[in-house]
């Protein structure tokens, strides 16, 4: 986690603090300044070291919140936020992880009955407490209730998004030891899954004790879980982190090993014993043939294992990507040379949604648009929110305002380094429909079609809802299709087959939001879509430059359902865009 990423999290709890106490304003104002330091370009600490009129420069960050964030960075705390925290002394995120209970909820609960934590929570739901509160009811308590089993779950895995930035933290920290010769993540987060349980991180060095001990100082690192000679674990921004360190020589099969998946590696020690192979994390072994050895997990000829192209090309493989190994056909393709030739981050030549200061975001066309040629793509889409069903707070835009909108990206175009299509984000309807003049649509390069309202249903119901939205003449892409918010919030129950035949069929591209909130649609779904010949788009869901970085967590997640760069719309040159777009 970046400082910057640190004050704003500092930021937006005291933002559901003072909303659970019914401060009205004051909340939307810290979540904004938030945004705005997330997305700072600059190190927030820097500025806050100049002092409170530098911090201040930051777009709606004022003279309180800036006195706020250069005393976090001078004392390491905020008094105020701290005093808040004794007054109501919850479990905020555990709470509101609960669908349907916000900071203002908390606050309520606390009150009436002193709930703090979700298993409190959970109790006084049970005993039919809550609907006893005033405003609350019956329904508000068995949808509290019926909410709870996946808000606890949710909380035992961290998200990818969250986690991956700790990961790459620790593995330039390493790399800078010399006693390090190789590092890299395994587990679950090499894989990209969307949620994890824990950071693994593997280091080949013939010197572990030393790599342990530098591990353990590591400036990030909040505590030490444990320490021994070959591996250690501490907790980093909230995250545990597992160390395991191997000598070189057997740093390929142990990498093989420790990344799983536990059904992959099964089926290939499988193909290894029917060639009278052994397959372990120490190595590749020949049990035909007599050896010494000093274990007998090492016994055999030793055919490899310092690296995974040795692992795997003893078995007549390529390497298989991290990404699809889930036993779910990467073996038979990678013995029958079938592997997929993966989508790559540097394929992507524009990102086909992205929100601007005419909505939601927090910069102009002309800024999105800058930092788009700046990161060297070919074209940008502006796709701000129209009004409509989810869209709060007066930020989506009618039909008027995007013909206006519309004339200004093609008075952009004549001067842009890149070009830029005029597009939309509208609403999907509670019927199949969309929020948007049809007239306007016609009109305008580009239509993401998204769900922001009625997420939940049946999965015939909902199924049938974004599929009559495919057929729509002008509709592109369906954006986010199932709504979900990870560890937040289900989303739409979709049947991906039956979606992906329709989008298929009509050719409309399903996304891939890269946000690490959403990654949405998921790899399964994506492979869904592959199978169906269905086009993908992936887009970052951009609020401002610094989403663009989001890019990669969308690319490995279309990875992880075979995804090649064929596929996707957005690698396709201007040109080829504009001929594929409705």
């Amino acid at each position: 986690m970046s400082r910057n990423d640190e004050i704003a999290t500092q930021l937006e709890t005291f933002a559901d603090l003072l909303e659970a106490t019914g401060v009205s304003y004051k909340p939307n104002a810290y979540r904004r300044a938030a945004e705005n330091i997330r997305d700072y370009p600059q190190a927030i600490e820097q500025l806050a070291a100049t002092g409170e009129d530098a911090v201040g420069e930051i777009d709606r960050v004022g003279d309180a919140i800036s006195a706020k964030v250069v005393e976090y960075f001078e004392t390491g705390a905020i008094e105020e936020l701290e005093t808040l925290k004794t007054e109501l002394p919850v479990d905020m995120a555990g709470l509101t992880a609960v669908e349907g209970v916000g900071p203002k909820t908390v606050g309520t609960l606390y009150d009436a009955l002193g709930i703090t934590t979700i298993e409190e929570l959970e109790t006084a739901a049970e005993a039919g407490e809550i609907q006893e509160i005033r405003g609350f009811g019956a329904k508000t308590e068995s949808n509290i209730l019926e909410n709870i089993p996946f808000a606890k779950q949710s909380q035992e895995r961290e998200r990818l998004g969250d986690a991956r930035p700790v990961a790459d933290k620790l593995l330039t920290y390493l790399k800078e030891n010399e006693h390090v010769e190789k590092a890299e993540v395994a587990g679950s987060i090499r894989r990209w899954e969307d949620t994890i349980g824990d950071v693994d991180v593997l280091v080949g060095s013939d010197d572990s004790e030393a790599v342990v001990a530098y591990f353990t100082e590591w400036p990030t690192a909040d505590s030490v879980i444990e320490a021994g000679t070959s591996k250690s674990s501490v907790r980093a921004d909230g995250v545990r982190v597992d160390l395991r360190v191997v000598v070189p020589d057997e740093y390929g099969a142990a990498l093989q090993y420790f990344t799983g998946s536990k059904e992959h590696n099964v089926h290939l020690r499988n193909v290894a014993i029917d060639r009278g192979l052994k397959l372990n994390e120490y190595g590749i072994f020949d049990v035909s043939a007599v050896s010494e050895a000093e274990d007998s997990q090492r016994a055999g000829v030793r055919l490899g294992g310092a690296t995974e192209a040795e692992m795997y090309g003893a078995l007549d493989m390529p390497v298989v990507p991290p990404e699809l190994r889930e036993d779910t056909g990467e073996i038979e393709a990678a013995l029958d040379g079938s592997l997929p030739n993966l989508v790559a981050v540097d394929e992507v030549l524009g990102d086909c949604h992205t929100h601007t200061d005419w909505s939601d975001g927090r910069y102009s066309i002309e800024e999105m648009v800058t930092a788009a040629a700046d990161r060297g793509y070919e074209f940008h889409c502006v796709t701000d929110h129209a009004t409509g069903p989810g869209i709060v707070g007066g930020v989506g835009l009618s039909d008027e305002t995007l013909e206006e909108q519309r004339a200004e990206i093609e008075a952009l175009n004549d001067t842009a380094e890149i070009e830029v299509f005029a597009g939309v984000e509208t609403n999907i309807t509670e019927d199949g429909g969309v929020s948007t003049g049809d007239d306007i649509l016609s009109e305008l390069d580009i239509v993401v079609a998204s769900p922001h309202s009625a997420l939940s249903g049946g999965t015939e119901t909902v199924t049938d809802r974004l599929c009559q939205v495919i057929e729509h003449p002008s509709v592109d892409i369906i954006g986010h299709p199932t709504g979900r918010l990870i560890n937040s919030r289900e989303g739409l129950n979709i049947d991906f087959v039956r979606l992906a035949r329709h989008a298929a069929e009509h050719d409309t591209a399903l996304e891939v939001n890269a946000n690490p909130a959403r990654l949405d649609l998921h790899g399964d779904a994506v492979r869904a879509a592959v199978d169906a010949d269905a086009p993908i788009s992936i887009n970052t869901d951009a609020h401002g430059p610094g989403s663009f970085e989001y890019l990669r967590y969308g690319v490995y997640t279309a990875r992880r359902g075979w995804a090649e760069g064929t596929d996707v719309i957005n690698c396709l040159p201007p040109s080829e865009l504009r001929s594929f777009l409705h």
